[in-house]
């Protein structure tokens, strides 16, 4: 039969948003060169992640979930937990790295993740735990109702200015491991609007005998930006019927939607009759393709910098994309990754003429997914510093992977985007404080910053790790990084580093990683590829002392 249309996949190339460094004015367009073309190589070490095709990964996550009741009784859980496999990475010697939830009498332990290291022969070599407590609590019957529990999480939601509040589900009964002595507790999930517009999902965890207040996160994660001039771009299409669609099949198949400023749903897909997309002007239209343009590129190039770097297919690692949406609301200064939808999600900024699609901001949000599928950082206190400064450390990572000329990498965050209207970026990794609120160094205080801040001394971690303190001056931008200690640091480039921070994340944090932990973490990852006695452990411990991590 012959079918009524043919698609195929086509590259493109597309005109993105142009806006001047520090102003509000739209610039002339430059080429390009492609991110893979100029993208080091992937390093060739017997600990590095190997590359798992969709199929692969899927049967090695099958394995493992057969062989998880014997894992249990191995690593000594008791007869009422149970192990869910969350995620499987195989490393270049074999080596795999099984990442498990857990139950207790069939419900979710929260904070009871766990990873288990297996030799290519399949001897366990070591298990890294978000808890050393056992997991048993005294009864499973609940001294407070549920009803109770969720109106306790309404009104915080309500007290945090959120509007069309209301809980989404029933209260679940859940098993509270993360802190201390593991606890009979519900949690509830709050949605409505946050006070700018921003999706709520605010997760309360309460203990069930007594009501207190536990433990509560917001489920969306956020960044703020314009947009980026990122010139002439090529972007991957495909034709339907006389049509063709920003839909981009050689990348998981991710798709570009038009909200039309609606704030739910998927939205609309962008197409256009001649495969030449965008303007290089933002506009107020809610059928703009430019924002959509700066989206696309903005997934593609995440998507080959975790490929190419890490051998990371998707955030997933399932070989299938997210999708994004544009045009999200109106007059929206925000953008902001989902779990709940697996998407990307931007607004159109101050008078709809200035969307936040620009490329570290969508490098920084699409790594909250990666993390959310991995370590599952916790989003409050040490553990959620540690999760922001994983979106910058990788959305920096993503934007000298992309070595476009027209924004070479730096060591700034949110730089193009004059969020504070002087020029200056959101964040400095070199020296952190000079935005005025974040922490350049480890100390107690960290835990009553907002995790935006409390990112700080991982941020400034990872550029003495990736360039040594001191002066320095990157791609025309001149840098002077301290240290606590007074000491200096000799950085192993940013290769390095990078690879350093995936392999922790994906293989020894945990959802309750805090600061210290994050040092163990990184420095079993600098063992594991480079050995223990290497230069790159010892400027990693190096790194971490100069930031008041011992």
């Amino acid at each position: 039969m012959t079918p009524r249309y043919a698609r195929h996949q086509r590259t493109t190339l597309a005109i993105a948003t142009a806006v001047a460094a520090g102003a509000l004015l739209t610039t002339g367009l430059t080429a390009t060169s492609s991110a893979a073309a100029d993208a080091p190589e992937r390093p060739r070490l017997s600990a590095a992640p190997v590359l798992l095709s969709a199929a692969a990964r899927t049967s090695l996550v099958r394995e493992q979930q057969a062989a998880a009741p014997g894992t249990a009784e191995e690593i000594g859980l008791g007869a009422r937990e149970e192990l869910i496999v969350k995620d499987v990475v195989k490393d270049v010697d074999g080596t795999l790295h099984t990442r498990y939830e857990r139950t207790y009498a069939g419900l979710p332990v929260l904070g009871g993740d766990l990873v288990v290291h297996e030799s290519a022969s399949g001897e366990t070599r070591g298990v890294t735990k978000a808890t050393e407590a056992a997991i048993e609590v005294a009864t499973l019957k609940p001294a407070i109702t549920a009803a109770k529990a969720e109106k306790q999480a309404v009104a915080l939601a309500e007290a945090a200015g959120s509007e069309k509040t209301e809980a989404d589900s029933a209260p679940r009964k859940v098993v509270w491991a993360a802190d201390g002595k593991p606890v009979l507790a519900y949690e509830t999930v709050v949605g409505g609007l946050q006070d700018d517009g921003t999706p709520n999902e605010l997760h309360v965890v309460t203990d069930a005998a007594t009501g207190k207040k536990l433990h509560e996160y917001q489920g969306i994660e956020t960044g703020s930006g314009r947009s980026l001039y990122s010139g002439t771009v090529t972007l991957g299409t495909t034709l339907s019927g006389s049509a063709y669609q920003l839909y981009d099949t050689t990348r998981g198949g991710h798709r570009t939607y038009n909200l039309a400023r609606g704030t739910s749903g998927t939205g609309t897909l962008f197409t256009d009759a001649d495969d030449t997309w965008g303007t290089g002007v933002a506009s107020a239209s809610s059928t703009d393709q430019t924002a959509a343009v700066d989206a696309a590129y903005g997934a593609q190039t995440t998507w080959d910098f975790y490929k190419n770097t890490f051998g990371r297919s998707g955030i997933r690692n399932d070989g299938k994309a997210a999708y994004s949406r544009v045009h999200y609301g109106s007059n929206y200064v925000n953008a902001f990754w989902s779990d709940s939808c697996f998407c990307m999600t931007y607004g159109d900024g101050s008078g709809n003429t200035h969307p936040l699609t620009s490329l570290d901001v969508a490098g920084h949000e699409m790594t909250h997914g990666v993390t959310s599928h991995t370590a599952g950082l916790n989003y409050s206190g040490e553990s959620g510093g540690l999760n922001e400064a994983t979106s910058d450390i990788f959305g920096t990572g993503v934007e000298f992977y992309a070595n476009n000329a027209s924004d070479p990498g730096d060591y700034l965050v949110g730089e193009k985007i004059d969020i504070n209207g002087d020029g200056s970026p959101l964040r400095y990794m070199d020296k952190p404080s000079k935005d005025g609120s974040s922490a350049d160094y480890w100390s107690s205080r960290l835990n009553s910053l907002d995790v935006h801040y409390s990112s700080g001394p991982a941020n400034h971690f990872f550029y003495l790790l990736s360039e040594g303190s001191g002066s320095k001056t990157v791609n025309g931008v001149a840098y002077n990084s301290p240290t606590y200690n007074g000491s200096t640091v000799t950085g192993i480039g940013r290769t390095k580093a990078l690879q350093i921070w995936y392999k922790a994340l994906t293989t020894y944090m945990t959802s309750t990683t805090k600061y210290a932990g994050a040092r163990t973490a990184t420095l079993n990852a600098a063992s594991a590829l480079y050995g223990s006695t290497s230069a790159e452990y010892k400027a990693v411990a190096a790194a971490w002392s100069a930031v008041n991590v011992s």
